[in-house]
């Protein structure tokens, strides 16, 4: 018997985890614009959102951070002890367990290139969490590429390498002949990333783990998806979030260093704790 995993949201992340996960889970669904999940193969739709908690065990929220509260509330009193992931940028393991009580909760930041497998997705867990719900959720977003497990309070620094590096290695890379990208990325922006993520309080490891996933993960996906970085970019640099930070920054003609910190303290902006 699989798993049972249902996802309430279906953008382009819950697509990415659902498309990424259903061959080996049992992938249950729900998202309000039914238009999102029509004709989808291989993935259960369920009628709505408490439907769908009243079918599965573990429950990933992937609505966008305006959209949580409402859904949680909704959902609060049909909870019965469900691991509950959520991949909403800047919301905290705390606030969810102030409104839904003494749940397992764990927080994950995937990154865009998860859509193709070349993702890094960074966990923490909440008060209530074991390590084997831990273990659980490192191995279920291992389908999406590279994870890091972290301690809360370097979430939002996450958020600032992994999260928006993608956006960050298209406005280095947009100008650049395709036959110099890989070389590029690999000689100049690898290290350059590594450097920035250590100055936000990332050991030498993780911010070598970080670079190479990110600014790798982000290469494959754009290569493969024969899009322009350009338009890949500005997919992911949604208006007053983190990446958009980050690019006025570098827009000004400051360093990487100081993009990333900037991204940095506008997550620490955005943040529900």
């Amino acid at each position: 018997m699989k798993i049972k995993i249902g996802i309430i949201g279906f953008g382009n992340m819950g697509q990415a985890i659902a498309e990424r996960i259903k061959a080996k889970y049992k992938v249950w669904v729900f998202d309000k614009d039914k238009n999102k999940t029509k004709n989808i193969r291989g993935i259960n739709v369920a009628d709505n959102s408490i439907d769908l908690v009243n079918k599965v065990p573990t429950i990933i929220l992937a609505v966008k951070p305006q959209d949580f509260d409402v859904v949680l509330n909704e959902i609060n009193s049909h909870l019965n002890d469900q691991l509950i992931i959520s991949i909403a940028a800047g919301i905290t393991t705390t606030y969810i367990e102030k409104i839904l009580g003494n749940l397992r909760v764990i927080r994950a930041m995937p990154n865009m290139p998860a859509k193709i497998g070349k993702g890094i997705t960074c966990l923490c867990k909440g008060k209530f969490t074991s390590e084997g719900d831990l273990q659980f959720t490192k191995k279920l977003f291992d389908n999406l590429g590279e994870t890091l497990v972290l301690k809360e309070d370097m979430m939002d620094a996450a958020t600032a390498i992994s999260g928006s590096g993608p956006g960050f290695w298209c406005e280095f890379i947009e100008n650049k002949p395709e036959d110099e990208w890989e070389s590029y990325s690999q000689n100049e922006l690898i290290p350059q990333f590594s450097s920035a993520a250590e100055s936000i309080g990332f050991t030498k490891k993780e911010a070598g783990l970080l670079a190479k996933a990110t600014v790798m993960g982000s290469l494959v996906t754009v290569q493969s998806s024969g899009e322009k970085p350009l338009k890949f970019k500005w997919s992911i640099a949604s208006k007053g979030g983190t990446t958009e930070a980050a690019l006025e920054v570098l827009h000004r003609g400051g360093t990487l260093v100081e993009a990333v910190k900037a991204a940095l303290r506008r997550a620490k902006e955005l943040s529900r704790r």
